[in-house]
């Protein structure tokens, strides 16, 4: 052996094992890079195929200083940071635990003379050795991913999406997803690196540097059981590895936040709505002058899947409680109503039912500056109505403020009723996606020259926000996967430690179920502790996004707590838990007591 760095590939023969997570972990942190970085260059290059096609002299620098390409890459960069940061995290827990367990091994390298400055350099050496295998399987992983969702995009989604490349290489994903790997590495070394450092050549006769000083007191038992109050003391003594795994969890719970926000956003910036029209065909002087037997022929019509109208009537005298205004009157078919009930459009304590038929109740738009409330009354041509429901905001505003604008919506039986109108002034019509193009013109020709025919399918925004929701997901069901192996690797590494004490524990008296209880309580105070945590910082990082993204540009916003998401989220981390104390819990009884107890 030439030097002392030659035991690097000995190490990680001999502990192929044991390492294995640990090189899933950065594969994870590569792959989600990489993945990432290539999908905004896939996103940039369609998005630049699309403007040479449309510009003819635009250049690269021009493409770049556009909005798309600086969102798409400062999209890109914030999740580069979180990846690292979440890598970080479970890296240096996994060396922590590494560390603890080659306690011997250290201290014997500085009995034959390795300095505190050659630990170092060999702790973070031997975790860069696994960089070799764990970097390159990430950036393959990451370009067949982004191969697969361009495929996806472009094949299923299409639209927008038609000219995305297919088998494209990024270099600043590939790049991208290296540094990242190296990087994450680095960082995480550094703090169990120091901490072998520590160990001295006399730790090495004792092999303990979990717990280096005398415990002051005793194992509190008074609250709980011997073997629960041992696994809590466990978890709480090495305070570090507490931080780290703690930190884990509630960097997960922040990161699922923090996206929950991030969908919301797609949704106000690109708004989904169950009654938008593919064709609209309106009154030129925006008079209720459209024949309403147009819309029974064009209802009966191949290729249409819903069609409907509106009729409106403006600035007409009413009484609110003992003011005297002026109001707007419009008019939703029975399948735009439905819409708004599908849409989660109406505010909480709304009864859409009672404004179907020819019914004394209406809806009203609402923002946070009307003083309309549900079960008001408002007199109109002597009849008098009741506010059944309010709107989340003013879907007739170009910024969804009311203005101090009151607008009714009713059923069109109780606005022929109200106004004696029956003819329409909007009509609106869904067509299937093979509708054929003669049948458009069918239309086309019914509206003339008397009405405005507006043909608004290639205005369809599904195929991208079902794309960006779908990446999202995505992202956050690879974050949750990462997480549930960090917490299987961590307790299963935490029992390898101990099993010396776990022997001792069972030689003394200790039953199986004793021991699975210690292992659950040491387990379940790490996720409680990252879950306290992560609840905490996660809703004001999550509030903080909402009101920075979505109310900053959209006033009428308001933020909830994700109360549902954030229940099922911490289901979904003690149903890890449980499921990673099986398989540890299972090893220690399987595993003869004599067995343990010879290595003491």
């Amino acid at each position: 052996m030439k030097s002392y760095l030659s035991l690097i590939p000995l190490s990680a023969k001999v502990r192929k094992r044991q390492n294995r997570m640990t090189l899933l972990c950065i594969v994870f942190a590569v792959f989600l890079v990489t993945s990432i970085f290539s999908m905004a260059d896939m996103g940039f290059q369609m998005e630049q195929a699309r403007l040479l096609e449309k510009h003819r002299n635009m250049t690269i620098q021009d493409m770049l200083n556009g909005s798309m390409a600086q969102t798409l890459f400062l999209t890109a960069a914030v999740l580069f940071l979180l990846v690292l940061i979440a890598g970080v995290l479970m890296i240096s827990s996994t060396l922590n635990t590494t560390v603890t367990q080659r306690t011997r091994f250290f201290g014997m390298m500085r009995c034959i003379g390795m300095s505190k400055e050659q630990i170092v350099r060999f702790v973070r050496l031997e975790a860069l050795n696994w960089c070799k295998t764990a970097v390159p399987v990430g950036i393959v992983l990451g370009i067949i991913f982004t191969w697969g969702l361009c495929a996806v995009l472009r094949f299923l989604v299409g639209e927008e999406f038609s000219n995305i490349p297919l088998f494209g290489i990024s270099i600043i994903g590939i790049i991208s997803g290296a540094a990242a790997g190296v990087i994450t590495v680095l960082l995480a070394a550094g703090s169990p690196a120091r901490r072998a450092a520590k160990v001295s050549p006399v730790t090495a006769v004792s092999g303990d540097l979990e717990n280096p000083r005398q415990p002051r007191h005793a194992v509190n038992t008074h609250s709980f059981r011997i073997e629960t109050a041992l696994g809590i003391h466990h978890a709480v003594a090495a305070k570090k590895n507490l931080m780290l795994i703690a930190g884990s969890f509630a960097l997960s719970i922040i990161l699922f936040l923090s996206f929950l926000v991030l969908i919301d956003f797609i949704g106000y910036l690109i708004p989904q709505s169950s009654g938008t029209a593919d064709i609209s065909i309106s009154s030129g002087d925006g008079a209720n002058s459209i024949d309403k037997e147009l819309l029974d022929t064009v209802n009966g019509m191949e290729g249409i899947k819903h069609a409907f109208g509106r009729r409106s009537k403006l600035d007409v005298p009413a009484t609110i409680g003992e003011n005297n205004c002026m109001i707007d009157i419009i008019s939703y078919d029975e399948f735009e109503l439905e819409c708004l009930s599908k849409d989660k459009l109406l505010r909480k304590g709304s009864r859409i039912t009672k404004v179907y038929g020819s019914s004394q109740y209406v809806l009203a738009t609402w923002d946070k500056d009307s003083t309309l409330e549900i079960g008001d009354k408002i007199w109109v041509n002597n009849e008098e109505l009741e506010i059944a429901g309010l709107l989340k905001y003013d879907p007739f505003s170009s910024d969804g403020m009311t203005n101090g604008k009151v607008t009714l919506i009713t059923s069109g039986d109780a606005f022929i009723r109200l106004t004696g109108i029956a003819d329409y002034s909007l009509l609106m019509v869904q067509t299937t996606n093979d509708i054929s193009e003669g049948e458009i013109d069918a239309i086309r020709n019914m509206a003339g020259g008397k009405y405005i025919f507006s043909d608004r399918r290639d205005e369809r925004t599904t195929g991208v926000y079902t794309a960006f929701v779908f990446c999202v997901y995505g992202f956050l069901a690879i974050i949750a996967l990462v997480a549930v192996l960090n917490v299987i690797n961590h307790i299963s590494m935490g029992v390898s430690a101990r099993i010396k004490q776990y022997g001792a524990m069972r030689a003394v008296g200790m039953d199986e179920r004793q021991v699975t209880r210690m292992i659950a309580a040491e387990a379940f105070t790490y996720a409680a502790t990252g879950c306290i945590a992560g609840c905490v910082v996660g809703l004001l990082i999550s509030k903080w996004l909402y009101n920075f993204l979505i109310k900053a540009h959209f006033s009428y916003a308001v933020w909830n707590a994700p109360i549902v998401p954030l229940f099922g989220i911490l289901l979904f981390v003690f149903a890890t838990v449980i499921a990673a104390v099986y398989a540890p819990a299972k090893r220690m009884r399987n595993m003869e007591i004599t067995e343990i107890i010879n290595e003491l």
